[in-house]
């Protein structure tokens, strides 16, 4: 057995139902996974499960798209968002640990 992974993580949606759930069709669920929008978790069999996460990541795609990026637009504004959330994640560390120090006795 596997190690359980947090509940926003774990793909539990069939392409059909997260469609529904973020008002798309599921062929541009498979548009965006061909394109590296996101890339949902598989079973066994090769049905794709989707996770709150990937709804979340297909909701913003969607308010890009609607914002008028194209999907080569929305790649980049996706990687960067995470290399920001990473950057901000990595800075709150390093203050922590800045302020965190024990001091010399």
């Amino acid at each position: 057995m596997g190690v359980p992974r947090p509940e926003r993580e774990r793909g539990v949606y069939g392409i059909s139902v997260a469609a529904e759930l973020v008002g798309t069709g599921a062929q541009n669920l498979r548009l965006y996974e061909a394109r590296g929008l996101l890339e949902p978790e598989r079973t066994g069999g090769g049905t794709r499960r989707y996770s709150a996460e990937d709804l979340d990541r297909l909701r913003r795609i969607g308010d890009l798209l609607e914002a008028g990026l194209n999907l080569a637009g929305i790649g980049l504004v996706l990687d960067l968002e995470a290399q920001n959330t990473k950057l901000r994640a990595e800075k709150e560390e390093q203050q922590w640990l800045a302020t965190a120090s024990i001091p010399a006795s």
